[in-house]
């Protein structure tokens, strides 16, 4: 029950029924704030208590100084949790582990439930391996349950053991989608209780609800936990970004050339912590579909959340997608009651302000490596000239040592080239070279949720297929929609066909290429790319393409609208610039230009507005939850508590409440630590937690093989997240990390300092030894160190590893949190200050004091680093408020909960 200091509790009648609220204009300047933190006061007059939210939480929010900088802490207490299976399982893991901890300490394991309800979507297993083919999508299926069998059957058991928690079977549709489409409430119904929609999430894109007005981002399992436990999220009061938007968009531009455009503009302007809100009169003009695919990218450009306020349009997506008309009644009327309904004529109070045109949007891709290098589309080719020297030896690219058959020229107008014949099964041949698009894939949530994107593509596949166009080759084409409703559409207006004719089958409903399950490259591609060392590329209409994530054979990656994916895959190759080239010839011979199979707006909204109704979403979401015959039919434990299979290699028991006790252990200074890690800038959450193939010979390959798993059923690291010896040996093992201690060397190695003469070693190997040597370990980073994924198994892995502080220039804002989480001491170097600046080459032992302030209740600002070459400086403490200092006092946030839930 809320305090109600403010005498806010109110009623709302909506139709029929009544529903109790919580007004907003009871707290004094509430009115003048932007919308998101309207969300946030309403959450915190519901759920003051008087010690842990009390009414000067609400009167510093009600009275929030735009322009000051964050200092205020309050609690969020999110309405739900969202997950998908590979951050969702180590969760459920965890749930399972602390059922068994508080049975240990004396407690009862069922107070081990979610307080608030929690939805997994299995989303993130399917692997494109087959493509091309009617049955694709079959055989992707199979090949999935066979190799998750174990991780569906500890799901299903989840399912049925715990209280709030709904598991969306495989083979749905993406999280975000299914978010978007059916979970989303905006807003909730509870205990009689009406009140704004806000979520967490273990997915940054979490964020893409934030089209539909819904408050919510994206976090670390490790919070999310700590969320489903009904522990609140501890934030400071952030900044406010008011993004203007004006205008609309031009004929010819997409939703992804906007959300490029925007995603360079804020990476530029700076919104790490930071709330980004779209205003104005260009708001109106933006579709549902394109303020979600807006939103979906927040984690691209660095905010928290990129939110639109409701309006009709939020009410016509609500009605569009099936819910209830009392539900979309209730929603416009709570919206106007509590002014959270646009006013396109509106300027709240921003901390800072930007302004988007919408009709200065041109045709864009982004790439090679970061989603916010945005490239002007007709600059492709020229860009791609330049870019590709960064990945390619030039050195030896006409070496006659390397390639002593090749008398072709090293390069063509200073553009490296390196011609290779590739010979098909069927025993035909062709000719690829760097720039091949080896992978062009419609994929993710960011684009899949989007029907006018989507239908722009299938237009451009049946205007290529009737002028006798066909994809190159070597180019590996997938369809890997955000759920059914796509395909549903797209078989009413007669576009399937098309698109299967160009190979663009679907492979599965789930993401894909986004996260490296784009499968194996044909053999005969992936030999030549990997014989020849090609730079090859991949186009893909997704959010995420840094290094080393799509393939392990594609060294350079570009993000791309559904109808530029399908393009690129006719043109073949980022050497063609496919504004002016010809993207082939007709059956005439005669060449065919992007324009001339390029549909017009009108025909787009056509397809739209006459194949989407409401009838599809609700017959895709009516039992959304029970799943088919073999979901259904997989065999599961019972009881509260699991049933751990020692022989797993799936799911294992983890670790991280051995020994513990109710008491916890005074916090101590760090000495004696040595270095595991020396790493650069954009060090992302990618380059640390395991993602994507596992490799024969690397520590985990190793391990799976000693447990009798043939080298086939590997799997993915993200499908094995439920077993943590798996992930310790797969952290800091990308195969693009390069670690400063071990010079030359790419992937997870270091050196190890147990040895005489620091030997090049695993970073796992090493760390074991440093483990069984008493040795603490520190990782060294530079600036937006912990940028991308919220990927709990970052923190995790690095506390598992043993490392107890990491000392960068600069934190993205989940990972420093999860680190925190897991009981690891996150630091900055002093501000203009770097690991080189301050002479440090990682061979160091490193000694850590002052920390122990935190014993007496307080957080020290700074702690003095000492090192035995004599370097000296004092670090900022990145603990930022006094609930994630309780987190650090406990060993971590789960330890935290299982104490407190213990002495309720």
């Amino acid at each position: 029950m809320s305090a109600n200091s403010f005498d806010a509790r109110s009623t709302l009648q909506v139709g029929d029924e009544s529903y109790e609220i919580f007004r907003l204009d009871k707290v004094e300047g509430s009115a003048r704030l932007p919308y998101s933190l309207k969300v946030l006061l309403e959450n915190l007059l519901r759920t003051e208590d008087g010690a842990n939210i009390t009414a000067d939480h609400i009167r510093a929010l009600g009275g929030w100084d735009s322009q000051a900088q964050p200092s205020q802490e309050i609690q969020f207490t999110p309405a739900r949790v969202i997950m998908q299976d590979f951050t969702g399982v180590p969760c459920v893991v965890d749930l399972a582990t602390m059922r068994e901890a508080v049975k240990e300490l004396g407690g009862d394991p069922a107070k081990i439930n979610p307080l608030a309800p929690a939805e997994l979507v299995i989303d993130h297993s399917v692997i494109a391996d087959k493509f091309g083919t009617p049955d694709s999508f079959k055989q992707n299926v199979e090949l999935e349950y066979g190799r998750n069998k174990e991780r569906y059957q500890f799901l299903r058991w989840g399912q049925t053991a715990f209280d709030e928690f709904k598991v969306v079977p495989p083979g749905t549709g993406i999280v975000h989608q299914v978010n978007i489409e059916h979970l989303a409430r905006v807003v909730m119904v509870r205990d009689g209780k009406a009140y704004p929609d806000t979520l967490v999430g273990t997915d940054s894109h979490t964020t893409m609800v934030n089209g539909l007005g819904v408050l919510g981002w994206g976090v670390g399992g490790i919070e999310a936990e700590a969320a489903m436990l009904g522990q609140p999220v501890s934030m400071l009061i952030p900044r406010v970004v008011g993004f203007k938007l004006t205008g609309e968009l031009q004929p010819g531009t997409t939703a992804t050339d906007l959300v490029l455009t925007i995603t360079e503009m804020l990476r530029k302007h700076g919104v790490v912590g930071k709330f980004v809100e779209f205003y104005g009169e260009g708001v109106a003009a933006t579709s549902l579909a394109n303020r979600a695919t807006i939103g979906n990218m927040s984690p691209e450009f660095g905010s928290t959340a990129a939110i639109f306020p409701i309006d009709d349009e939020t009410l016509n997506y609500l009605r569009l997608t099936g819910r209830s008309e009392q539900q979309v009644a209730l929603v416009e009327a709570y919206a106007k009651e509590q002014g959270l309904w646009l006013d396109p004529a509106a300027e709240p109070d921003f901390s800072e302000k930007l302004e988007l045109d919408l009709s200065t949007v041109v045709p864009s891709i982004a790439g090679p490596k970061r989603p916010q290098d945005r490239i002007v589309l007709a600059n492709a080719a020229e860009q791609f000239a330049q870019d590709v020297r960064n990945y390619v030896d030039t050195a030896d690219e006409a070496g006659e040592e390397s390639f002593p058959a090749s008398d072709a020229p090293a390069s063509i107008d200073g553009v490296p080239t390196r011609p290779t014949t590739v010979t098909a099964p069927d025993g035909s041949t062709y000719e690829i070279d760097h720039g091949a698009v080896t992978v062009a894939a419609i994929t993710s949530c960011t684009n899949t949720s989007n029907p006018y994107v989507m239908v722009a593509a299938a237009l451009v596949a049946k205007k290529a297929v009737e002028k006798g166009l066909t994809r190159k080759p070597w180019v590996k084409t997938t369809l890997a929609p955000g759920s059914k409703v796509v395909m549903d559409y797209y078989d009413r207006a007669g576009l399937t066909p098309y698109l299967d004719k160009l190979g663009f089958n679907l492979v599965g409903y789930g993401c894909t290429t986004c996260i490296g399950n784009s499968g194996p490259l044909p053999e005969e591609v992936s030999k030549a790319v990997n014989d020849h060392d090609l730079a090859v590329t991949s186009v893909l209409s997704g959010n995420r393409n840094f290094e080393g994530r799509i393939n392990p054979d594609v060294k350079m990656n570009y993000l791309a609208s559904p109808p530029l994916v399908v393009a690129y895959a006719i043109a073949g190759s980022m050497k063609v610039d496919i504004t002016k080239d010809a993207l082939g010839t007709d059956k005439d011979g005669k060449a065919v230009y992007l324009q001339d199979i390029w549909p017009s707006e009108q025909e787009v909204n056509e397809v739209v507005a006459n194949a989407i109704g409401e009838d599809m979403f609700s017959t895709s979401y009516q039992d959304v939850f029970a799943g088919d015959a073999q979901w259904q039919s997989l065999p599961i434990p019972t009881g509260n508590t699991f049933e751990w299979d020692p022989q797993s290699t799936y799911v294992r028991k983890p670790p991280y409440f051995e020994g513990m006790t109710m008491d916890t252990t005074p916090v101590s200074d760090i000495t004696g630590a040595r270095v595991l890690a020396k790493l650069g800038d954009s060090v992302t959450t990618d380059h640390i937690s395991p993602a994507g193939a596992i490799k024969a010979d690397t520590p985990a390959g190793k391990y799976l093989t000693e447990h009798g798993v043939e080298r086939r059923d590997f799997n993915s690291y993200g499908s094995r997240r439920g077993n943590h010896e798996v992930m310790i040996r797969g952290t800091f093992a990308n195969i693009r990390l390069r670690n400063q201690i071990a010079p030359g060397t790419e992937g997870g190695y270091t050196r190890d300092f147990t040895q005489e003469g620091g030997p090049v070693s695993f970073i796992y190997d090493a760390s074991q030894n440093y483990q069984a040597a008493g040795t603490p370990l520190v990782i060294l980073g530079g600036k937006e160190y912990g940028s991308g994924s919220s990927r709990d198994w970052a923190a995790k892995g690095t506390a598992l590893l043993g490392v107890k502080a990491v000392i960068t220039e600069s934190y993205e804002r989940i990972h420093r949190s999860n680190l925190i989480g897991m009981g690891v001491l996150p630091l900055q170097f002093p501000a203009g200050q770097s690991a080189d600046s301050l002479g440090l080459t990682g061979e160091e032992t490193f000694s850590i004091t002052g920390i122990t302030e935190l014993n007496e209740g307080t957080t020290p600002r700074t702690v003095k680093v000492t090192t035995d070459t004599g370097v000296e400086f004092d670090a900022v403490v990145r603990i930022d408020t006094p609930g994630e200092a309780d987190y650090y006092r406990n060993g971590g946030i789960m330890q935290y909960v299982l104490r407190s839930l213990i002495r309720k």
